[in-house]
């Protein structure tokens, strides 16, 4: 059994600065929901799940807000043209055959790490479709990450990146990458790290020294006298760091991972995707559900082929 979770947001945004001008004919934005509809039809060829969902963010969580106040307050608001089709996609990707979940207050990260933990308890495979470096702390031999990055890709259109994979992109195992995180930092969630120790500094001290709780119990390990100053005087903003980064993987789930069980309506998508004018994409799913071609269609004012 495999189990596919999509970040529903960082895919949002992908398609949607990836794909620009796409409008139908009334002049609505589409170029997130195309973007969006090709990645997700891509995940599923390549990997072929038999159960998959997006999840969603949904505000954020009281307890990374209450140690950290500023945290994500950094981030730009949504542009307007992108919210329409968020609540679009968010309200019709169940036609697509997948779930579409989120949870009060709660960032798609933690959702998506109760939901992989759940699965790999009941034997399940997981694949995380993300580029959200928090995640890879769970990477294991039953958990990879799915990525199109070039920079991934040695073969095929898509990597699967497992603990090895990794180790090789962030020289550390996935379970030290919250400890990395912990003193780096991460500036696109307004999360400092310790002043003067960047990412390779972060990396030789958690590979020689472990994790970051034991080096914060014995500081006198760290023998460079100014790393170890630097630890010590910013003790409280790693224990902070590290309770900001941790995932919370028991959290109340809305559904049971076991229902989202891929079960695609492609009549009702292609009612839908025909108001969008997305005329190839429609074409597809008619041929591959072998569902007649309505004639007359409105052609599209413009369209890209991303995925």
């Amino acid at each position: 059994m495999r189990l596919l979770l999509v970040d529903g947001h960082y895919y949002l945004y992908r398609s949607f600065y990836a794909i620009r001008g796409l409008k139908n004919s009334r002049g609505e934005p589409t170029n997130a929901i195309y973007g969006f509809i090709k990645a997700i039809r891509k995940m599923l060829a390549d990997l072929k799940p038999e159960r998959a969902a997006v999840i969603w963010d949904c505000g954020l969580p009281a307890r990374r807000v209450e140690l950290q106040p500023a945290y994500k307050q950094n981030r730009t608001a949504m542009p307007d043209d992108l919210r329409p089709q968020e609540e679009w996609l968010q309200k019709n990707i169940p036609l697509l055959g997948i779930g579409s979940v989120e949870l009060q207050d709660t960032e798609a990260d933690d959702l998506i790490a109760t939901y992989a933990a759940a699965a790999r308890r009941d034997g399940a495979d997981v694949v995380i479709a993300t580029n959200d470096k928090d995640i890879l702390q769970i990477v294991g031999p039953q958990l990879h990450i799915y990525s199109t990055l070039k920079t991934d890709i040695k073969e095929g259109g898509f990597a699967l990146l497992g603990p090895e994979e990794v180790r090789g992109k962030w020289g550390v195992d996935a379970q030290h990458i919250a400890d990395v995180l912990t003193l780096t930092g991460d500036a696109s969630d307004n999360i400092p790290g310790v002043p003067g120790i960047g990412d390779k500094t972060a990396v030789s001290l958690i590979n020689t020294y472990g994790a970051i709780e034991g080096i914060l119990e014995n500081p006198t390990l760290v023998e460079n006298i100014r790393q170890r100053e630097k630890l010590l005087a910013h003790r409280d903003l790693i224990i902070a760091n590290r309770e900001m980064v941790r995932l919370d993987e028991d959290l109340a789930m809305p559904v049971p991972w076991q229902s989202f069980a891929i079960t695609p309506k492609p009549e009702e998508l292609l009612t839908l995707l025909r108001e969008c004018e997305f005329r190839t994409l429609i074409k597809e799913i008619e041929a591959e559900f072998k569902i007649p071609a309505v004639e007359n269609s409105p052609a599209p004012t413009s369209q890209g082929e991303l995925f």
